[in-house]
């Protein structure tokens, strides 16, 4: 339960004298008459008039405590909790009795500054002087929960915390508000929603800046805008598709649905509706697809959940229709609104909105993390200062997993809400995630060819990542850091490209831009196995390398006919006879494998280069790394 100012106020007026000395009778007229003017435009929505008026009664009557304690609810209102905090501490030195039924908002106020030791002995102070069956009792109660959950976050999680929210500057913020964030992945394209003229809500976008800052932004173009009806906003980490909400007269199933529209060399496509098997005749909105583009998360308050709204998912098939959305569960869901749901880039940290699970009153802001087994954790609270005793809203995280974004009506806001960043605390980050993106394309003719990638960890190769391209061949692919990757591109009548991508330790780069062209099978064609390895000076293969022998094996029995020779090669460390022999085993132990996994041994033939061969000068580690390869070449098929 939340008290307002309204409520805090009313009835004030008619206090019956409890205090010792205090008479609100003998007030100063004056004092009085400003008192009520106050009052009135804080009732009408002036606050700031009304906060001056209080201060003008207080100039004539110092030790009006009904003008202190008010003076208190106006501050709280604003989140002004220090003042707050001190114009109750006024009323109570002036008189206690009669400041006391007003210890449950002092004790809120005292939250929302995060003394919650204090909030809880003033919360418990005044649960004693109320009956726990009353409303005032039940919330008190309440509040004194919240104040257990918030002592024991603390405890639990004792580091330091600095919250430090900057605002993203006059270029994106305006007299409007501005909210529900979305960035692509590298943080080059902005898009949020500006509530306009009523309740007309408009997309805008900008672009990131070499100075680090983002451009001016500017409403979208396109058809997108010419409705006004439109809700959350949330991009594809590629850039190339958007969702919303939207409540399109005659368009959609019932209230706010679900729609998307697709990048093209003209602009946004006209917005399609995601169809039946997302929305329904109640309410959708708050969309967010995973980096990947195979889940889409939303919000819905459609029957059957866990009461108000829940959270729910759909997957996208391989033939780019969505399946029926279903429910995330009782494990993330509750009987109050679950909201806004953001996956990382990492496709494992999802942030919510909840006001069900324990936290510090009114709606929190909570992650969930994806397990080993592929199902997700249990909901952990992002703490406070990000948390506070009212309603929170949403958040995004970057790439780097610690930059966050948000709306907030702070102090220094333009109007309305605005847009901030912070850095989120150690507990709260997502995984740092780089990536690779390129276009892949037939090497003889440049076309871009529509392919299936896979993303597998040396490390574990059950952890396994698929997407497909784009019909130009384009595609995005997010690496979380602290790995080693495998990257196999496959398409049917080429021959498939391997790579392989180091992430332990600190990368220098950020993300990685990759073009790959795809060799037609055909007479002589060849192709390196970049991820086939061997231990040093030795031709037993290391066991990281059978991932990529693995997809070898595919291709040969997806093309029965298919005959290659394997080829090893050399640095040109050591003399040539043993790098010869050595080159020569290796390609063997390939053949071997390949035979043990069905091949047939007539289809094979392995010959070694040794040094003989280098694509570039040994003159350096890199270039030796790269003159030490497996390579694949088309004898016959």
């Amino acid at each position: 339960m939340k008290r307002t100012i309204f409520t805090l106020l009313a009835g004030l007026l008619g206090l019956a004298l409890q205090a010792q000395w205090y008479n609100p009778e003998k007030v100063n007229k004056k004092a009085q008459m400003a008192y009520r003017a106050a009052i009135d435009n804080l009732r009408s929505g002036q606050w700031v008039v009304g906060k001056s008026l209080l201060q003008v009664a207080l100039k004539q009557e110092p030790r009006y405590v009904e003008a202190w304690l008010s003076l208190m609810s106006a501050y709280g209102e604003k989140k002004m909790y220090d003042s707050a905090i001190i114009a109750f501490e006024t009323a109570w030195q002036l008189d206690s009795l009669y400041s006391e039924d007003m210890q449950l908002p002092f004790a809120i106020n005292l939250a929302g500054a995060g003394r919650f030791e204090d909030a809880m002995q003033s919360a418990q102070n005044y649960a004693a002087t109320v009956s726990p069956d009353t409303r005032a009792g039940r919330a008190a109660a309440y509040r004194i929960r919240t104040y257990v959950f918030a002592l024991d976050f603390k405890k639990n999680n004792p580091t330091s915390f600095i919250f430090d929210p900057r605002n993203l500057g006059d270029s994106i913020n305006s007299t409007r508000s501005e909210y529900y964030p979305s960035f692509t992945i590298d943080d080059s394209l902005l898009v949020f929603t500006r509530l306009m003229q009523g309740f007309r809500e408009d997309f805008y976008s900008s672009r990131l800046q070499a100075d680090g800052n983002y451009g001016a932004a500017s409403p979208i173009d396109g058809i997108l805008n010419q409705e006004p009806s439109k809700g959350g906003i949330q991009m594809s980490p590629d850039g190339d598709w958007l969702f919303f909400a939207g409540n399109f007269p005659g368009v959609g199933f019932g209230d706010f649905d679900l729609y998307y529209c697709q990048s093209t060399p003209s602009g946004w496509s006209e917005p399609m509706n995601l169809g039946t098997a997302i929305n329904t005749d109640f309410w959708e909105s708050s969309p967010c697809i995973s980096p990947d583009k195979k889940t889409l998360f939303f919000s819905s308050n459609r029957p059957g959940g866990f009461g108000g709204k829940d959270l729910y998912y759909s997957e996208r098939q391989t033939n780019g229709r969505w399946s029926l959305a279903m429910n995330m569960g009782a494990g993330i869901n509750t009987a109050a609104d679950d909201l806004a749901p953001f996956i990382h880039a990492d496709n494992q940290t999802l942030y919510f909105t909840s006001g069900g699970h324990p936290g510090y009153g009114g709606s929190d802001i909570y992650l969930i993390r994806r397990q080993p087994d592929g199902e997700w954790g249990k909901p952990e609270n992002l703490g406070f200062p990000i948390n506070t005793t009212d309603d929170d809203g949403s958040l995004i995280v970057a790439a780097n997993g610690k930059t966050a974004y948000f709306a907030s009506a702070r102090t220094d806001s333009r109007g309305g809400l605005d847009l901030y960043r912070f850095e989120l605390p150690e507990y709260a980050r997502a995984l740092k995630t780089q990536w690779v993106q390129g276009r892949v394309y037939d090497q003889t003719n440049q076309k871009g060819l529509p392919s299936a990638i896979t993303l597998t960890s040396l490390q574990d190769s059950s952890w396994t990542e698929r997407v497909v391209t784009d019909e130009t061949g384009r595609y995005l692919i997010t690496l979380p850091v602290g790995r080693s990757y495998s990257l196999t591109v496959s398409r049917q009548g080429y021959l498939y490209y391997s790579d392989a991508f180091n992430l332990e330790g600190n990368p220098t780069d950020s993300n990685y831009r990759k073009d790959i062209p795809l060799e037609p099978i055909k007479l002589n064609a060849a192709m390196a196995l970049k991820n086939i390895l061997f231990e040093t000076n030795s031709f037993r293969l290391s066991p990281t390398s059978f991932v990529e022998l693995d997809k070898l094996v595919a291709l040969l029995m997806e093309n029965n006919s298919l005959q290659i020779e394997i080829g090893g090669h050399t640095d040109n460390v050591g003399n040539l006879a043993d790098n010869l022999k050595l080159s020569t085993n290796r390609a063997k132990a390939v053949v071997d494998y390949l035979v043990s996994k069905g091949i047939d041994l007539n289809k094979l033939s392995f010959k070694g280069y040794g040094s003989t061969r280098p694509l570039t000068e040994n003159d350096t580690e890199d270039g030796r790394a790269k003159n030490r390869r497996t390579e694949i070449k088309v004898t016959g098929f």
